[in-house]
């Protein structure tokens, strides 16, 4: 039986029959489906304009606009959007890079299929396996604790974001729900769209696996995302 509501992939990679070998793995899957495939960066971005994919899966070594470049692009535009990233070897830097911009997941080409569907699936469902990586990579995870400790000390807004799931602009947003803004008032502080305002919202209540507003705000304000000078406010369920 078809699933009404499949996974949405968009698959990245300059190599054709790499990409032919990922379609082939994920096309007994019911629950996921290829949307689109790009052999370079400015067709990807094109194409996720596009197609509104839940997964892209980018291979970190593009020719010109390179992976890591797609998925911060990616990420900005879409917050919702999952980003796998993939290299030929795994390696502590690239690691670190794929944390900073955001992707969701980082993995060896050489990825057994099972395990690819896995990723796939919990990266659809919200889940930032790359926590986990970067856990098991002890320099890495210094390496971040550093840089951590570095922007912290300069009360950089972007040390907020190393290990937390949400994105310097998503820590913007939950500010601004802290103080009581509606959805309109956000959008107008922020300069952004209503609807990027509701799409940066549906990313947040699923990255912190929360119900409504007032609880990311909470849970926000207890990981120290948010300044405590600000207390959950105002209609916090107010969405226009």
């Amino acid at each position: 039986m078809t699933n009404p509501n499949p996974i949405r992939v968009l698959i990245i990679d300059d190599h054709p029959l790499f990409r032919q070998g990922i379609r082939w793995s994920l096309e007994d899957a019911d629950d996921i489906t290829v949307i689109g495939e790009a052999e370079n960066g400015q067709e990807a971005l094109k194409l996720t304009e596009r197609l509104n994919p839940d997964v892209v899966l980018v291979d970190i070594n593009l020719p010109g606009l390179n992976g890591l470049e797609v998925a911060r692009v990616i990420k900005r535009r879409d917050p919702r959007i999952g980003i796998i990233v993939l290299s030929v070897y795994e390696d502590d830097d690239q690691l670190f890079q794929a944390i900073k911009v955001g992707a969701a997941a980082y993995s060896s080409k050489d990825v057994h299929p099972e395990e690819l569907l896995l990723f796939i699936r919990e990266v659809a469902r919200g889940r930032y396996l790359i926590n986990d990586a970067v856990l098991a990579r002890p320099a890495v995870a210094t390496r971040v604790l550093h840089q951590f400790r570095e922007l912290a000390a300069t009360d950089d807004e972007q040390a907020s974001n190393l290990f937390a799931p949400l994105t310097s602009r998503e820590i913007e947003i939950l500010d601004c729900i802290a103080r009581g803004l509606s959805n309109k008032e956000i959008a107008s502080e922020l300069s952004i769209s209503g609807q990027t305002v509701k799409n940066h919202i549906t990313s947040i209540l699923s990255k912190l696996q929360v119900n409504d507003r007032t609880m990311a705000v909470i849970y926000a304000i207890k990981k120290g995302w948010i300044k405590m000078g600000y207390a959950p406010g105002g209609d916090a369920s107010a969405t226009e």
